[in-house]
């Protein structure tokens, strides 16, 4: 059995050399998951592949603002 669901993952989910889940990486970006579901198709969100899943890395998740072009 699992423990209580959080609106915040655990302090090691968010080390720099661990992998962040979707949901995770949501959380960091204070953003919608299905936000980064949809940006990772679209190519707008860079990610990892690990087969068939997707994973970030937090240096990956904040590089990307600044590399987005202003509006």
């Amino acid at each position: 059995m699992q423990g209580p669901t959080t609106n915040q993952p655990p302090a090691a989910a968010l080390k720099e050399d661990r992998l962040l889940r979707p949901e995770q990486a949501a959380w960091y970006l204070n953003v919608k998951t299905s936000w980064v579901y949809d940006a990772v198709r679209s190519g707008l969100l860079p990610c990892r592949r690990v087969g068939r899943h997707i994973r970030f890395t937090r240096p990956m998740l904040d590089e990307w603002p600044a590399e987005q072009p202003r509006r």
